[in-house]
């Protein structure tokens, strides 16, 4: 039996702790006053009603969440079915669609008689088409983005811009530049794989009912007692048997951190389940490895505003989706998406909920119910290479990594990074579903 230190209480380190713990001992610190990380469903009381609302982790579905999938049911977690439609809604023009079917898809029936909306169907068919193709030839060229592949295609700037890339920004939370220098390789699998490549037979989609942080008590259970909030970690160091965290104190008359006082901890081995750019920072000393790896993998911080501002949903109703990409004329600005939580979650109110990246200043103040800030991975061919490299640092002086920075950013991806680290450790979850990048 080893003693394992896991550094950060998201999904992946979560995961992590609940696979260890059943053959070693296990501590969990979280640097926050709670747990969860990504899982962040909150509690608002509107008109004398209370409503449980998720503002991080929302979704996943039946096809391209199968670790997720299995780690609920090994914890007795159920799930229900949920609405997965998308709009875009141009704040200059005034264009506005939803993809969800053909009423929706003409929500502003002016578009029934502009042939560039058409055209802009079309597009769609087409670029659906040939990525399927270049999927089933694995002909990829790595150094190839999103955004060559269109212009060797010739395809329109209406559709790129009405189309693929909010679509794209929407799920990673990155602006419209950034989507078009995505590895073209990296993003057509992940659209494979989640069938949006389809206009039909796409994947069931799923929200946890309560919240998704009705999972966290159960996936904690047989590690509850070994979870430490509000730990902060100066530093750690690494020798040739153990690896010790060196902590700075909380002082008992003002609560403030004291860096003169510290505490040291030691441990067999480490699991750095935290972001890349955190964990490197908390290595005193690094090897070359492991700043060229960790510090290609950069994050993005994204403001989210829990509202009941519908202005920033599109002007008809009929158009208004689970997401809503809001395009502005700044192509290097982060998503401007907004989560209708009316329908991802099914909530039965009068009042329609809201969960809005990147627009704080759009929002009516007295309509803001909560405001949170979160990081989420860049993913560049420079990132997409460091992923590759994961081996060469995992596993080296006692120290892993784990987190969905690993792969494509979801919570799937935190699920599988953890059960990756675990396994090294003879530990496994009961039905694993190893998947390919």
């Amino acid at each position: 039996m080893k003693n394992i230190a896991i550094i950060g209480s998201g999904i992946s380190g979560l995961t992590t702790a609940y696979l260890l713990a059943k053959k070693h001992k296990v501590t969990v610190f979280e640097k926050s006053a709670h747990i969860g990380g990504h899982t962040a469903t909150v509690d608002v009381e509107v008109a004398g009603k209370s409503y449980a609302i998720d503002t991080g982790f929302i979704v996943f579905n039946n096809k391209t969440y199968p670790n997720f999938l299995a780690l609920l049911d090994e914890i007795g977690v159920g799930k229900q079915e949920a609405e997965m439609s998308f709009s875009v809604h141009n704040t200059k023009t005034k264009l506005e669609y939803n993809g969800h079917n053909l009423n929706t898809l003409f929500a502003q029936r002016r578009n029934l008689f502009r042939p560039k909306f058409w055209g802009l169907v079309k597009e769609i068919l087409r670029f659906n088409k040939l990525c399927k193709q270049a999927y089933e030839s694995q002909k990829f060229n790595e150094a190839d983005t999103l955004g060559d592949f269109l212009i060797e295609h010739d395809f329109s700037q209406f559709f790129a811009k009405h189309y693929i890339l909010p679509m794209g920004a929407a799920i990673w939370s990155s602006s419209l530049t950034q989507m078009e220098r995505f590895q073209f390789q990296f993003f057509v699998k992940f659209f494979h794989n989640h069938g949006l490549l389809n206009i039909a037979d796409r994947p069931q989609w799923y929200v946890i009912p309560e919240g998704s942080r009705s999972y966290l008590s159960p996936l904690c259970q047989s590690f509850s007692d070994s979870i430490r909030v509000n730990s902060h970690i100066k530093f750690i160091t690494r020798n040739n048997d153990k690896v010790q965290l060196h902590f700075s104190d909380l002082t008992n008359d003002t609560g403030d951190l004291n860096n003169d006082v510290e505490h040291i901890e030691e441990f067999d081995e480490v699991v750095l389940a935290c972001h890349s750019d955190q964990a490197l920072a908390l290595l005193e000393d690094p090897s070359g490895e492991e700043s060229t790896i960790l510090s290609a993998m950069p994050y993005s911080e994204n403001s989210v505003v829990l509202h009941t501002d519908i202005s920033l949903l599109p002007k008809r109703k009929k158009a208004w989706a689970s997401w809503n990409y809001q395009l502005s004329a700044d192509r290097d600005k982060p998503a401007s998406v907004t989560y209708n939580m009316n329908i991802l979650q099914s909530l039965n109110s009068e009042h329609t909920f809201c969960v809005t990246l990147n627009q704080r200043e759009s929002i009516a103040p007295g309509k803001i119910l909560r405001e949170f800030t979160y990081h989420h991975p860049i993913f560049s061919l420079e990132s997409i290479g460091a992923q590759q490299q994961r081996k060469q640092i995992c596993g080296q002086r006692h120290t892993h990594y784990a987190g969905a920075y690993w792969h494509s950013g979801f919570h799937e991806d935190g699920v599988r990074s953890g059960v990756e680290v675990a396994q090294r450790f003879d530990c496994f979850l009961s039905s694993y579903a190893s998947q390919d990048d």
